[in-house]
């Protein structure tokens, strides 16, 4: 049996966007759809790394997946961490991680959904509540970055809630491959 390549190394825009205050609206929650927004406490870290990897996979999310148990589990302890899950129809359906990142900052870390919640109508209502949510600690802007291996519809959808475009960088992806997926996602 042949050994697979090392996916190579993809090149991405990172966009850096930031909200001065919070929108004037949120989207309404969907009708006639079962759907739950809940606070994690004490997040188990096999359970977000299960999140990470089934809402990012497609878009090529490896940092946080390259963290060590330990090193994951002291950044999921941080005060102020705030991951809320997506339940639709009573399955995870996304998540949102929001946490404090410089004085009067709050980071929108990570925001998405599962292939089975999108195409839905649930997007702009999501994002809106994570936006709510981050604006709910009180800070002087909320900030959230997106790149090119992002879903299509993120960057326009950020600008159409209120985010504005204040940086880009060049950078490198490095995926991980499918067994080295599968050996951090099925870790204890």
């Amino acid at each position: 049996m042949a050994k697979k390549a090392k996916p190579e190394t993809i090149p991405v825009t990172v966009t850096f966007l930031e909200m001065n205050q919070p929108p004037g609206r949120y989207a309404p929650l969907p009708y006639n759809r079962q759907i739950a927004l809940l606070r994690t406490r004490d997040i188990p870290v096999h359970y977000y790394r299960y999140l990470i990897d089934r809402v990012g996979r497609k878009w090529h999310w490896v940092n946080a997946l390259r963290l060590s148990d330990e090193e994951m589990a002291e950044s999921l302890a941080e005060p102020d961490r705030d991951i809320r899950v997506l339940y639709l129809d009573g399955a995870p359906a996304g998540f949102f991680d929001i946490k404090p990142h410089a004085p009067g900052e709050i980071e929108l870390a990570y925001f998405g959904m599962m292939e089975h919640a999108t195409g839905q109508g649930l997007g702009r209502w999501f994002l809106g509540a994570a936006v709510e949510t981050a604006w709910s600690y009180k800070p002087e802007k909320v900030i959230v970055q997106t790149c090119t291996l992002d879903h299509p519809a993120a960057l326009p959808l950020y600008q159409k809630i209120g985010f504005s475009p204040v940086g880009q960088v060049n950078e490198m992806v490095h995926p991980l491959t499918m067994e080295e997926r599968a050996a951090v996602v099925m870790r204890a």
